[in-house]
């Protein structure tokens, strides 16, 4: 690090894959950074507080109001003394304390209050919830300043790299052509729409390259993910849908590229390793060295890309589509995925009814602005009841 002090950052989802990853990151580097705050949904208590005790954590957060107990209970066989909040509203005031940098690890929706506090706070934002920037996009790109957020995705977080390459002046629009994200294809490349009707939730959490939670690696099986990703890259990088295009890349070294009107494609490759991009941001604009493995170059390599199959895996089309409607349109797509992901996970839903039924709650939505929070709310929350009501008719 090249910082004259210590950086101070709050972790937000702490106990989960990226949360745990950033931990490492920053407990390798003592030197740079201390925690300020933790914060998690309530299922893995005695984890949580051991973070608390191995960082020195001043404020501890759980969603689930009921794991409080039980985590004042852990904290004290750790020998941790924590201020200790609960409930969304006392994750979001973690997210708001005083800080350099909140990393927002949390899965899923419930993620947005905290990014909205985090940057009407003005606190860096290193975001690893990409679902925040989706459902409340006009509301994020309201309060954000140029620079504010970080991206915590492997391929956001190339993008970006591969942006530093624009000119001596740094990032111009106009000198790119496109931007192609890279996707691994899931456990599922290659197979016809046919042949995933018999696919089972633990075939769809095989993912062959990345070690990722269950909701992301779901979401990388049916590719809504990369969907996901597509929207986010439009919000973060104010590039036209037409601009962005998705490439099936197994091997998942390379994480994604920028083409330029000249013809020249710049890359960025890596293992698959989260603690990478979870690393760029956290130093942003230095680099953390030995942040992770590099390629080891003296091995022989061998790297494929292929087109997307849209028949076969219609999320990112979906996604292009809901993406260009925007406004609450984003927040219905996520909210219904969500919903039937779950379902899935359950064996109330078929692999393939994921994303056909998502499909079905977008086309019957009415979009609207999304100018306040409480639009883009009850857009989520319609849409997850919709969602709802059309798994549990495929159940009966």
């Amino acid at each position: 690090m090249h910082e004259e002090t210590l950086r101070s950052v709050v972790v937000l989802g702490s106990t989960g894959s990226v949360g745990t990853q950033a931990l490492d990151v920053i407990t390798a580097n003592p030197e740079g950074f201390r925690v300020v705050g933790l914060a998690a949904g309530g299922g893995k208590v005695d984890l949580l507080a051991r973070q608390a005790a191995d960082v020195g954590a001043e404020v501890v957060a759980v969603a689930d109001p009921a794991a409080v107990p039980a985590l004042k209970e852990a904290l004290t066989a750790h020998g941790a003394k924590p201020e200790v909040l609960a409930g969304p509203e006392g994750v979001a005031e973690v997210a708001g304390r005083p800080c350099d940098i909140v990393l927002n690890g949390i899965t899923g929706a419930l993620g947005l209050t905290s990014t909205l506090v985090a940057l009407e706070a003005g606190r860096t934002l290193a975001l690893a919830n990409k679902e925040s920037l989706i459902i409340g996009g006009p509301l994020v790109k309201r309060l954000a300043k140029p620079g504010q957020i970080l991206p915590v995705d492997s391929e956001h977080s190339a993008v970006q790299q591969c942006l530093w390459a624009s000119g001596p002046g740094g990032y111009d629009p106009s000198s790119v052509k496109q931007l192609v994200i890279t996707a691994s294809g899931g456990p599922f490349r290659g197979m016809k729409r046919a042949e995933m009707t018999d696919v089972t939730p633990e075939m769809a959490l095989a993912h062959p390259t990345w070690s990722m939670g269950p909701v992301i690696t779901i979401n990388s099986a049916t590719l809504v993910n990369k969907g996901l990703e597509v929207i986010e890259a439009h919000l973060l990088f104010d590039l036209g849908f037409d601009r962005i295009e998705v490439v099936v890349h197994p091997q998942s070294i390379i994480h994604s590229m920028v083409e330029y009107i000249d013809g020249s494609t710049i890359a960025q490759a890596s293992p698959p390793d989260m603690r990478l991009p979870i690393a760029l941001a956290l130093g942003h604009p230095h680099r953390i060295p030995g942040a992770a493995r590099p390629i080891d170059w003296s091995k022989a390599h061998t790297w494929t890309f292929e087109p997307l199959d849209d028949a076969a895996f219609p999320a990112v089309a979906l996604a292009r589509h809901v993406g260009g409607e925007g406004g609450t349109a984003p927040a219905v797509y996520n909210a219904a995925n969500e919903v039937c992901l779950d379902a899935f996970v359950r064996g109330e839903l078929p692999f393939l009814g994921i994303v056909d039924t998502v499909a079905e709650v977008v086309e019957e939505h009415q979009v609207t602005p999304a100018e306040t929070v409480e639009e883009v709310l009850a857009a989520d929350a319609w849409a997850r009841a919709r969602a709802a009501e059309l798994t549990a008719a495929h159940s009966r």
